[in-house]
């Protein structure tokens, strides 16, 4: 239960660049002891208010901010956040991976300067009893490059609790899941909730996964264009008046299958097939994806499910197994992403940043890369074939050459899965396409899915959103310890039916005989 008196109060705070308004006389009252949800699609402003917080930005005239009921001077000056008690941890952590676990705890203050002299024998004692605190098992002489993504993750949380101090205030939480595995959100909201249970500090939770909000949140504020929609309790809402809340109307788009009703694809021939495939955590599976199908695979980390697709790709070396698309037979341990591509069939990888685009380049230089082999083009085709993807995909702002890395995480994704269907694949195959990704920006992706598998396309979606599955697909194959060990369609394709099924609490179905 959270205090009645507000821990960190913003009144008034609007926030211009150029012409451009993103923030309109915002207010956001928080409570010590409560998880505080900042909810709004990409661009609603919620990035720039936590920029407020932590003095990268300056407001607007007029904007107030009271911590613990003290006026704090704005603009917040650089690092004046850790000052009043305020942490940070971004999505994408902020953790440097050559580092020890222990060096990565202690950054903080040496860079801050609070810190010149380090005895890392008491560090390590300290750290080993922080992870003892929240029965976590991490070595603090580990590089942080060997850790998996949810160590990665509560690694970020506790060191930013540890920067609080004894100030206490408020930890901001800006999407820390979005790459986190299903079972590694519960350990990390487990440790949410300790940080609050004193009700000393609050937590501020940035997040586009609704499910996360209404499980995990005391009170939601909701940004759309850049103007509050007020602060709710959650318990008085359910998702789809969340999603009114945030993009303003019904969204019937995102609910349908993207297949449409369930389909009998008994007797129709396979567009392509999986063979034997065997990597370091699938061992020998198969299966067969038929025109105009959509197959999810999923599972829990380490289940091999998220190994398949980069193998079917070439992105990753398979051990053995082979992919027909079609008539044409390869051997998956040979085969290379040229040549995957060759056979028309393409792949949005889960990190769009990293693995699936040019972040410094260009909008009209990310989204036209396919077209550069065929010869030389001209900037000012390049610019046409851009405008009229981010038209066709409804990619914002509506300019070419915007960087890349500037466009939302939505836009981000909803550009890279059109570069790709614009070459008109056979198979596509998606993993978490719509991860980090706004209720707005995801009912579009649903619809150029829909498109692309109503014009006969194959697809394959790797998924851990047990909700997305269950909309997105025709057919889902759970895996664990590198098998399929389940194979869900009809009424058994649901949210619930999955995530029992990946659990082990039922399996649904047995994998059929013919399914190779």
């Amino acid at each position: 239960m959270s205090s009645p008196d507000p821990i960190v109060n913003i009144v008034g705070l609007s926030k211009t660049f150029g012409d451009h308004t993103v923030l309109k006389k915002v207010g956001l009252t928080i409570h010590a002891g409560e998880v505080h949800g900042l909810l709004g699609e990409n661009g609603s402003g919620k990035s720039t208010l936590i920029k407020v917080l932590a003095g990268f930005h300056a407001p607007d005239p007029g904007a107030a901010l009271q911590v613990r009921g003290r006026d704090v001077p704005l603009p917040v000056p650089a690092g004046g956040f850790r000052d009043l008690g305020i942490s940070f941890v971004h999505q994408d952590l902020a953790l440097v991976p050559d580092l020890s676990v222990v060096e990565n705890l202690r950054v903080g203050p040496v860079v801050a300067g609070s810190k010149p002299w380090i005895s890392w024998r008491h560090e390590k004692r300290t750290a080993r009893a922080l992870f003892e605190r929240f029965g976590l098992d991490i070595d603090p002489d580990a590089p942080v490059s060997t850790l998996n993504e949810t160590e990665r993750a509560l690694l970020a949380i506790l060191r930013a609790t540890e920067e609080l101090g004894e100030r206490r205030t408020l930890l901001v939480l800006d999407e820390p899941t979005v790459f986190l595995p299903r079972e590694g959100t519960d350990l990390l909201f487990s440790v949410v909730r300790e940080i609050v249970a004193d009700r000393k500090a609050a937590v501020l939770f940035v997040s586009h996964d609704l499910d996360e909000v209404l499980d995990h949140t005391d009170r939601v504020t909701v940004l759309r264009d850049g103007v509050s929609q007020g602060t709710h309790r959650t318990r008085d809402l359910t998702a789809n008046s969340l999603i009114d809340l945030i993009v303003g109307r019904s969204l019937d788009s995102a609910d349908p299958r993207v297949a449409g009703p369930a389909r009998d694809f008994d007797g129709v021939g396979p567009l392509a097939r999986v063979e034997n495939l065997e990597t370091t955590t699938v061992d020998g599976i198969g299966f067969e994806v038929r025109p105009g199908e959509v197959v999810g695979l999923t599972g829990i980390a380490g289940s091999g499910y998220d190994d398949v697709l980069p193998a079917l790709y070439g992105a990753r070396p398979a051990r053995g197994g082979r992919l027909t698309v079609g008539d044409d037979p390869v051997d998956l341990p040979t085969i290379t992403p040229i040549e995957a591509l060759a056979r028309k069939v393409v792949y949005v990888p889960p990190d769009r940043k990293v693995e699936g685009s040019a972040p410094e380049l260009t909008v009209a230089e990310n989204v036209t890369l396919p077209v550069l082999g065929s010869g030389f083009v001209k900037p000012r085709a390049l610019r046409e074939i851009a405008t009229a993807l981010a038209d066709r995909c409804d990619v914002r702002p509506r300019d070419p050459q915007a960087v890349y890395g500037s466009l939302s995480g939505g836009n981000q994704q909803k550009a890279l899965l059109g570069k790709w269907l614009q070459t008109d694949p056979v198979l596509v195959l998606l993993a978490e396409p719509t991860q980090g990704v706004d209720i707005g920006a995801r009912a579009r992706i649903f619809e150029m899915l829909r498109e692309t598998a109503r014009g006969g396309a194959g697809i394959v979606v790797a998924s851990s959103d047990y909700e997305q599955l269950s909309v997105l697909c025709d057919r889902v194959l759970v895996f664990s310890h590198g098998h399929v060990v389940a194979e869900l369609t009809g009424d058994n394709l649901s949210k619930h039916h999955i995530s029992d099924s990946v659990l082990g609490l039922k399996t649904v179905s047995s994998v059929r005989s013919d399914r190779k």
